[in-house]
């Protein structure tokens, strides 16, 4: 008897969001959690590494208040800029953890980027840390890539999302509207990033025919980066005068899996949980 396709649960992170308790969750989907924030595994990362930051659903915001970022950004200024920094806090913590794990397989660091999606499938606010390489094998559609390209428009990094209470002093006052005539969080404005106009690399700016195309020369330039650093550690090494032996850089093709050491979630745990992240139906 043929068994039909799951269908992605798009409430699921409000669920987490709603738990007293967070260590309930299996360790398969939990990375990390405070007071007000809980970090789980992307299920379907488009990095090396990428995890989602969600805020906690906690008097006095509501489920409906942290619906998605347009929600939050209508409610009281101090409230809403209170829980991007938090959120903010959080991603920090997890950067740290990400950069732990980057010196521990690859001896070196390299950029991790934090963001939302202005419009998202998934039900509930939640901010994406990721590292900066996207060639990931889940990363498959030209709407995945565009939707973390980091300057296409349609990732908005937390940095830019903080800056507009600063830019615009008044844009709480009931009788303000033109402040979202100027973010512009609506459909009309971000859909079309996702599928129109060019695949384009977003380190060299290089077109690219098809996904497959583009993964590979992301691949490439992940490799040249790789090689770059590993000449500065040998370049160290002979100034310093440390063994050759110490120095270890590449990363057998077996070693690099997508979810490593702390960060890989276990899959033997028990749990009949699925985990689902991501922004699955842009």
């Amino acid at each position: 008897m043929s068994t039909a396709p799951s269908t992605p649960n798009l409430a699921i992170f409000r669920s987490y969001a709603s738990r007293p308790n967070p260590t309930t969750l299996p360790p398969s989907i939990l990375l990390s959690h405070s007071e007000t924030c809980l970090t789980v595994f992307d299920a379907f990362p488009k990095s090396i590494f990428h995890f989602l930051v969600i805020p906690r659903i906690q008097p006095p915001l509501s489920a409906r208040h942290l619906a998605d970022l347009r929600s939050l950004l209508r409610c009281e200024k101090s409230i809403a800029k209170e829980v991007l920094m938090n959120l903010h806090e959080e991603a920090n913590n997890v950067k740290k953890m990400i950069e732990e794990e980057m010196m521990k397989l690859y001896k070196f660091k390299w950029d991790i980027w934090m963001g939302f999606h202005p419009i998202s499938s998934m039900e509930h606010l939640h901010l994406h840390v990721l590292s900066a390489d996207l060639y990931a094998p889940k990363m498959k559609l030209k709407k995945h890539y565009n939707s973390f390209h980091p300057s296409l428009g349609f990732f908005l990094h937390l940095k830019d999302v903080l800056s507009w209470f600063d830019a615009v002093p008044s844009y709480y006052r009931r009788d303000f509207r033109n402040f979202w005539q100027m973010i512009k969080l609506n459909a009309s404005q971000y859909e079309p990033l996702l599928k129109d106009g060019d695949l384009c690399c977003w380190q060299c700016d290089r077109v690219m025919e098809s996904m497959p195309r583009l993964k590979t020369h992301l691949q490439e330039e992940f490799d040249k980066l790789t090689t770059r650093e590993k000449a500065k550690l040998e370049r160290k090494r002979k100034r310093t005068d440390v063994p050759t032996s110490s120095v270890q850089v590449s990363v057998p093709d077996d070693e690099r899996p997508e979810k490593v050491a702390r960060l890989t979630p276990n899959q033997d745990d028990g749990s009949n949980e699925s985990a689902v992240g991501g922004d699955l139906q842009l």
